[in-house]
């Protein structure tokens, strides 16, 4: 059984999900910083930020995530801040408007794939460009593997010298049109990285009913688990979920049950790479 600690990364609000569907989803700078706050304090070491416009509609507005980072400064101190540089939010060159802030982490889709009603595009002149802005502002790039093929390009990036530091992956499964939820698959990436890239740490992410399936994998597997309601607004067929903290803690019960340990801020900027705050 691992024993390394299980860092929690919680993915507040993402692009999508409305109040409409979960009147818990954190919409306004104000809501994200006080769902992240209470997300912090249940065991979530990891923030995945998009930002919204008032309508609710995704923004890449530099602004917003200025101000939602120095709240999640001020309120949870030590939290490792990711911007998402996802294409739902701009197009080309905006999504990686906002890395000038210089967050922690920022995602990195190093390569297309379909999603429910059209293709994510991700072209290699962006993805370079969105690496090397990366590189420049000295943020770590999360991979966002929708694809077997995407873990092998995030090895070649790195031994190009296009990923400065040794990558962080996640697998991401569940979503239509792209890699289903499947153990075999789910293994297979697992020996993929280990071969690949042996000296990287890997997450994993699962959408909507999938997310307590790879939370259930992932976490006596050995890697890092990611919930929140950008991913899934339900606890289950009937229920939603009151807050990102009740997924969180979904994950500590996990953590608990395999006697693995949850890992503090601290332990997760360890883990990663990633500086202490001043």
């Amino acid at each position: 059984m691992p024993t390394k600690p299980c860092i929690v990364c919680v993915a507040i609000t993402g692009s999508l999900p409305t109040k409409a569907d979960n009147p818990a989803v954190p919409i306004t700078v104000a809501e994200q910083v006080e769902s992240t706050q209470e997300a912090f304090e249940a065991g979530a070491t990891i923030c995945h930020a998009h930002v919204r416009n008032d309508d609710e509609t995704p923004s890449s507005d530099p602004e917003k995530f200025a101000r939602l980072k120095e709240g999640l400064e001020k309120h949870c101190p030590g939290m490792i801040i990711q911007f998402s540089t996802g294409g739902r939010s701009g197009a080309g060159r905006e999504r990686g408007g906002h890395l000038s802030l210089r967050p922690d982490m920022a995602s990195l889709s190093v390569g297309s794939n379909n999603f429910p009603t059209r293709v994510y595009e991700n072209p290699p002149d962006l993805v370079d460009w969105l690496a090397a802005e990366m590189m420049d502002h000295g943020v770590k790039p999360e991979i966002e593997a929708f694809d077997l093929s995407h873990i092998h390009q995030a090895a070649q990036m790195f031994r190009q010298g296009k990923i400065a530091e040794t990558p962080y992956v996640q697998f991401v499964m569940g979503v239509k049109n792209a890699m289903p939820v499947d153990r075999p698959t789910f293994d297979f990436y697992i020996e993929t990285m280990r071969r690949l890239l042996p000296d990287s740490e890997w997450c994993a992410a699962g959408i909507g009913k999938d997310q307590i399936t790879i939370n259930e994998w992932t976490v006596p597997a050995g890697g890092h688990a990611r919930c929140g309601l950008e991913d899934n607004v339900r606890l289950d067929r009937k229920t939603l979920a009151p807050s990102n903290a009740a997924l969180v803690r979904r994950i500590v019960d996990i953590c608990d049950r395999h006697e693995r340990p949850v890992a503090s801020w601290q332990q997760a900027r360890e883990i990663l790479g990633l500086p202490m705050p001043a």
